[in-house]
This record gives structure tokens, C-alpha cells and sequence, in this order.
């Protein structure tokens, strides 16, 4: 496991090595073209002084669209897209920069243009060549043990992605486990993901032990889905894996530090939303006259009950017809205000407050109604445990599985509960896993996900 990790952290830095090294090619070549044989010592080092904070700043601008994501950096049209509007902030954060910054007396605007275009250019090239080698070399090569639905889909989602670094070698069935050893040599296989409790298998337990010396991983179905897909299969643990892996006295500290940094969050975006607090309720009144504010009873940790508000943003009694899912893609009780809200997520603002009560985190769980929970609870094993700790405005579940209203993907009852069934995987892993960075990562992947195509 630690050495999927290793590669996993490896090909990240590997990118961002390879970004930061042609932001600095990109500023000499640009500086070549614009000066030639004029270009002195001097010249280049100023220019190499002033760009280089700069240069910072665009690392941030490309974690904020999530260019360092492994599972978004294929070429495809969605990256591309994501990554040109990248490229236009960086371009107007250079101007801006070198306006606010004159102390380094200089005003490349020919310059910065240049530079852009040459980086274009030189990035879309980088992660050609990068996506060749994540496929090619620095693999782990995986067999999975045991034929299931989730061994599967697993074996189809590493297929799909060889940027992941995992290349799926074999899909073994139990009955065939005697094969293993001449699968391993023929293959070259590296690891093994258990999808099955393989505990009574014997000859299984020898073939294991006789190749324990030539360094093959072992792990079982759901530490391989929390390591390449970021969640925990729910129908692949028990009791006594919570009981191991969550470990809450562990994260005490944290937790603390992160109380403090919702108190900083929520009191900067207050101030940043006063004038949506002076615009929506008037939209909201002029629309339809009615309340601006819709508030509802929701679980907060340890199933304590917490009170919500949101910006209202369907129609007066609309909750006497239903839940948003049931009413399909194109929910006729949402006002036209109100559709605006959603699609900006400006409906959420009132629930800043609740982060500044403690109630609420800036990242958790979303906060779900008492008749959802009471549902769910029976159809979900292990729900009641997503809320072990405070929910929040924002959620790694929400990051990965879509909102149900944009994405129009539920129609029916089944569909309800296959979704939420994820949505609670995404959960438990962020609970285990929490931690700054994990926050920070879902903070920008927050930020960008107006930039993302569906």
C-alpha cells in the first residue's frame, strides 16, 4: 500500500516539478525573442527577480483548477478548457501583479503575452509526454483476486485510467487461484487487491507466504478503492473495520486547529457576502412576495439536531410535494430567482452563521433532514456513523458525486439510494482521511467546480 502511495505522491510532484521548470524555459525563450543579443546579466536577473513570486502565484491558480489531479489530467476536452481558463488568469494576475508591484520597475504586458503562449503551448506538451509515462512506466502492476461487482468496476476504472499509475494485469477468479503463481511471473504482478474474505483458502495462504520475499503488495477490496478511487466500499466492511480505522481520539487536535479555521473563513466570507445580503431578498420579495429564508431541522454530530437556513429558492409549501430528487432534472417548484441561486450555490450564504455558532464546519458532511436520515438509516448500513463529526458547507462527497438537481441523474427510488450509497463512501473516507491537506484540496476543488465541465 505504501508503495501505491509513494508512486501515487510521486507522479504529482513529478508535474509540478515539470510545470515550475517551463514556467522559468517559457520566461527564457520569451526574454530571447523580445531582446536577443541586447539581453545583459542584468536584464534576465531582474526579470528572473520579479517573475519568480509571480510564478507562485500561478501554482496556485493551477491547484485551484485542479491540474494536479490525476484523475483530470487527460487531454480531453474538459481539461483543456479548465486549463486555457487557468492560463487567462495567470495572464491578468500578472498584470495585476506588476500594477500593484511597481517597486520592481518593470511592465511586461508584450512580455507576459508572450510568455503565456509559449506556456500553453510547452504545458499541453508536458502532459502529453506525462500521461505517456503514468501509462508506461512507474506502474504497479495489479491482479484482483475474486470476481465480484466491485473487483469489477475497479478493474474497468483501472483500465480507463492508466494515469493512475496502475495497470490491470489479471481478474482472477477463486476457483483459479492454483494459476497465481505462474500469473505473477508471466505478468510481472506487483500487487494483489483481495476481493474476497479468501480466509478458508489454504493453498491460497501457501501460494501467498512462498511470495511474500519477492515484495508483492498485498491489500484487500477496500483499501484498494480508498487508495485509486478515494472512497470506502460500504458492502466490503464490518464493525471491526470501523472500530480500527476510525479513529477519532487521533484526530482531536485537528479538529481544534480546524475550529479555528472556520472561525477565520466564516468571519471573511460574512463581510465578503454583505451585498448579496442587501440584493437576494429583494430578488426573493419582488419575485413572489414570500419569506427569504427557507429553514429546516437537519443532523448535526452525534445526531444532534441542528436548525439550517438557506435563501429561499423554490416556491411557498413546496416541501408538501416532495423531496427535490423525486421531482426529476427540471424541478418546476424552483423560482426563477431561485434557479439563479442554486446554480451559484448563493442560497447556501445564510449557513455562514452556523459555522460561526460551531454547529457546522466549513468542510463536512452535508447537513442531511430528519426524513432523509430516518430513510437512509434503513436502507444504508452504517450511516448514522457520517455523523461523527460536525457537517459542513462543503464535502468531499459533494466534490465527486454531482448535486442531484444539475446533474438530473436520479428518476426514481432506486437510483435515490444507489446515489446517497456513494455519497456516504465519499463520507467515510473523508473521515478517516481528513487532515489540512485533504481540506485544502476540497476547498479549491470547491472553488473551481464553476470552471469544470460535466
Amino acid at each position: 500500500m505504501k508503495l501505491m502511495l509513494n508512486l501515487t505522491i510521486f507522479r504529482k510532484i513529478l508535474l509540478l516539478l515539470g510545470d515550475i521548470s517551463l514556467f522559468y524555459i517559457s520566461l527564457i525563450i520569451t526574454l530571447i525573442i523580445r531582446f536577443g543579443q541586447n539581453l545583459t546579466p542584468q536584464l534576465f536577473s531582474s526579470h528572473l527577480t520579479a517573475f519568480s513570486p509571480l510564478f507562485l502565484i500561478w501554482i496556485f491558480v493551477f491547484l485551484f483548477f485542479e491540474l494536479y489531479e490525476l484523475n483530470t489530467s487527460n487531454l480531453n476536452t474538459s481539461f483543456l478548457a479548465r486549463f486555457s481558463v487557468a492560463i487567462l488568469i495567470c495572464l491578468i494576475a500578472g498584470v495585476v501583479f506588476f500594477y500593484l508591484f511597481p517597486i520592481f520597475g518593470l511592465t511586461p504586458k508584450t512580455n507576459l503575452l508572450i510568455l503565456i503562449i509559449i506556456l500553453w503551448i510547452f504545458i499541453i506538451l508536458w502532459r502529453k509526454l506525462a500521461l505517456f509515462l503514468f501509462s508506461s512506466y512507474f506502474q504497479n502492476r495489479v491482479a484482483i483476486i475474486g470476481i465480484t461487482n466491485k473487483s469489477e468496476k475497479l478493474a474497468e476504472i483501472l483500465k480507463r485510467n492508466p494515469q493512475f499509475g496502475y495497470r490491470m494485469m489479471e481478474l482472477i477468479p477463486i476457483k483459479d487461484i492454483i494459476e497465481l503463481p505462474q500469473k505473477i511471473k508471466e505478468s510481472k504482478i506487483n500487487t494483489l487487491v483481495l476481493a474476497e474474505d479468501l480466509s478458508k483458502e489454504q493453498s491460497l495462504e501457501k501460494i501467498l507466504y512462498q511470495y511474500l520475499s519477492l515484495r508483492v503488495n498485498l491489500m484487500d477490496l477496500a483499501q484498494a478503492y480508498e487508495i485509486i478511487v478515494k472512497k470506502i466500499p460500504i458492502g466490503f466492511i464490518d464493525q471491526a473495520w470501523f472500530l480500527e480505522n476510525l479513529q477519532e481520539g487521533e484526530k482531536q487536535f485537528y479538529d481544534k486547529i480546524k475550529r479555528l479555521l472556520d472561525i477565520s473563513a466564516a468571519t471573511i466570507l460574512s463581510v465578503l457576502s454583505i451585498p448579496f445580503w442587501i440584493v437576494i431578498p429583494i430578488l426573493i420579495k419582488l419575485e413572489d412576495g414570500g419569506t427569504i429564508l427557507y429553514k429546516q431541522e437537519r443532523l448535526g454530530k452525534n445526531l444532534n439536531k441542528i436548525k439550517i437556513a438557506k435563501f429561499r429558492t423554490m416556491e411557498k409549501d413546496a416541501d408538501k410535494l416532495g423531496d427535490d430528487w423525486s421531482q426529476g432534472k427540471k424541478d418546476p417548484r424552483v423560482t426563477k430567482i431561485g434557479k439563479i441561486l442554486r446554480y451559484f450555490h448563493l442560497d447556501e450564504i445564510p449557513q455562514i452563521f452556523n459555522i460561526l455558532s460551531g454547529k457546522m464546519s466549513l468542510i463536512g458532511p452535508r447537513p442531511e433532514s430528519l426524513r432523509n436520515t430516518a430513510f437512509l438509516e434503513k436502507e444504508i448500513p452504517y450511516y448514522h456513523l457520517r455523523h461523527l463529526i460536525k457537517p459542513g458547507l462543503l464535502g468531499w462527497a459533494q466534490m465527486n458525486s454531482g448535486h442531484l438537481n444539475i446533474s438530473g441523474e436520479i428518476g426514481n427510488l432506486n437510483e435515490k439510494i444507489r446515489y446517497d450509497f456513494e455519497k456516504v463512501e465519499y463520507d467515510f473516507y473523508y473521515i478517516k482521511n481528513r487532515s489540512f491537506i485533504l481540506d485544502l484540496n476540497i476547498l479549491f476543488k470547491s472553488l473551481g467546480l464553476f470552471f469544470k465541465q460535466k
